[in-house]
């Protein structure tokens, strides 16, 4: 059987490959946006702020909660002697300990009661700082996304511009051989076909580039066969510069942001003065312990020797009651009985949960600071100093935020002007190309006439559609000056 060759192969199914292809997603500005808030990785660190802000929020009221502990230990101690304080106590054979604690303590005071206000607003901060970032992400990735598409339709205004070369290269050409032409006119079409294909090649290859800083303003992997279907249109100005002021001064987050910061160092600022005010504290618990000889005959020895020396005690008094002439008293029996020893073995086998529990016991503690080093007054000038350093970023911002706003909107009145005007320049160029081409055709103007109106033209239109774009993106930097989209 005959093998067919790679090539042969891969030009068989070239056509099936092709067909199998799935066609480019399209991605439009909105949906840009959307993805970047769901994979920027500095927007989801800053969103990452907020879940330490309510944990501590959380913490704060949990504070005005009693606190619990417990504990449970177990003991072994072999059988010897052990020094307490210089003094022998003997050990005289192998014992288990065990005991358990469950306490409860309660504080109260002046910065536990403020804690959970301050906690609140370090919260409001943090979104906050959540609502500056998303609008400075999409003002980035709108901006970005203007730029991917100004650098797509410079690369076709440069396909179109390498083939109005080519046209100029093909008469230059045909008017050689009428004999009306040089051979000059040929070289320098030809150079200006090489000029506008390596133009046109950068063009496509900045369009890359351009796209793939887009992905990854997004943060997602780059797809560079997507298709921007976003499109812009020129509109007017907003007409009223003071209703952007006004606007800005009531939406922008990044103002916003700095006044929640600022009532968040007020409120750290309360909680440090509150360092001055007394503090309550209750304790209770309850809590037990077990004991038991590692052996039980052992205890059981010693319930004997207890016996046999109490019997022993009681038969002396006992003959002294009958010698004073007083009735006698009944001793008992000299040894334990079978029920009394199994129930001092049952007594022995306590460890490690049958406990002996400990007397109830409460007690509160009322507590005043006096003086701790200075650390108070310190720590209320830093948070003095804090919140007067937040107050001047609310000043600075607002005056940062006028200049912003009316800036940004002189140069988009610019701008727009600046559109009308290179689109008239591009018409006329449009013109003045095609009579000098004509003229060329009929002997009335050179070649270089034609070169001179064709430079002319391709920097009219290039002129014409950067400043178009460059509308578009000094919309966007006012739209971020005012903190919310207009359009």
């Amino acid at each position: 059987m005959r093998h067919l060759s790679p090539i042969a192969l891969l030009a068989i199914l070239a056509p099936f490959a092709a067909a199998q292809q799935p066609a480019p997603r399209s991605l439009t500005l909105d949906q840009a946006v959307e993805i970047a808030h769901q994979n920027n990785p500095i927007y989801r660190q800053v969103e990452n702020n907020l879940r330490t802000q309510s944990s501590q929020v959380r913490e704060a009221y949990a504070a005005l909660l009693p606190s619990a502990s417990s504990n449970f230990s177990a003991l072994y101690q072999q059988a010897g002697t052990q020094y307490f304080q210089g003094v022998p106590i003997a050990g005289s054979a192998d014992t288990y300990q065990s005991s358990y604690s469950l306490g409860l303590n309660y504080r109260l005071g002046a910065s536990i009661l403020y804690a959970p206000r301050a906690a609140r607003a370090n919260r409001n901060a943090a979104d906050a700082d959540i609502a500056n970032q998303s609008e400075v992400l999409r003002s980035q990735v709108a901006t970005q996304y203007i730029t991917a598409l100004q650098q797509q339709a410079t690369a076709a205004l440069n396909d179109t511009l390498v083939q109005t070369a080519a046209g100029q290269l093909e008469l230059a050409k045909a008017k050689m051989a009428a004999g009306g032409g040089t051979i000059l006119d040929v070289r320098t079409a030809e150079v200006a076909l090489g000029q506008a294909q390596v133009n046109a090649l950068t063009a496509h290859n900045q369009a890359v580039i351009e796209k793939l800083k887009l992905f990854q303003l997004m943060g997602v992997p780059a797809d560079t066969t997507t298709q921007l279907t976003t499109t812009f249109v020129v509109t007017p100005p907003p007409e009223s510069l003071d209703s952007l002021l006004a606007l800005a001064k009531h939406v922008n987050p990044d103002v916003e942001a700095k006044k929640a910061r600022q009532y968040a160092a007020q409120m750290q600022l309360n909680s440090s003065r509150t360092g001055f005010l007394p503090t309550l504290s209750i304790n209770t618990g309850w809590g037990g312990n077990s004991f038991s000889f590692a052996s039980g005959d052992y205890a059981v020895n010693q319930a004997i020797a207890s016996q046999l020396n109490n019997f022993k005690s009681c038969m002396l008094t006992d003959s002294l009651r009958v010698g004073a002439g007083l009735a006698a008293k009944q001793c008992g029996a000299p040894t334990l009985t079978a029920d009394q020893i199994s129930a001092v073995r049952s007594g022995n086998s306590s460890f490690p949960f049958r406990f002996n529990r400990s007397p109830f016991g409460v007690s509160a503690s009322l507590s005043l600071p006096i003086f701790n080093n200075y650390q108070r007054e310190a720590q209320i000038e830093q948070a003095q100093v804090t919140r007067d350093n937040a107050a001047f970023d609310v000043r600075a911002r607002n005056l940062q935020l006028t200049t912003d706003v009316t800036q940004a909107y002189l140069t988009l009145v610019t701008a727009a002007k600046t559109v009308e005007l290179r689109t008239q320049n591009a018409q006329k160029a449009t013109e003045e190309l095609a009579f000098a081409e004509e003229s060329y055709r009929v002997g009335a103007k050179t070649f270089l006439d034609v070169t001179t109106a064709r430079g002319q033209f391709e920097q009219a239109l290039i002129d014409r559609l950067n400043s178009v774009y460059d509308y578009h993106k000094d919309f966007a930097t006012l739209e971020n000056a005012v903190g919310r989209p207009l359009r």
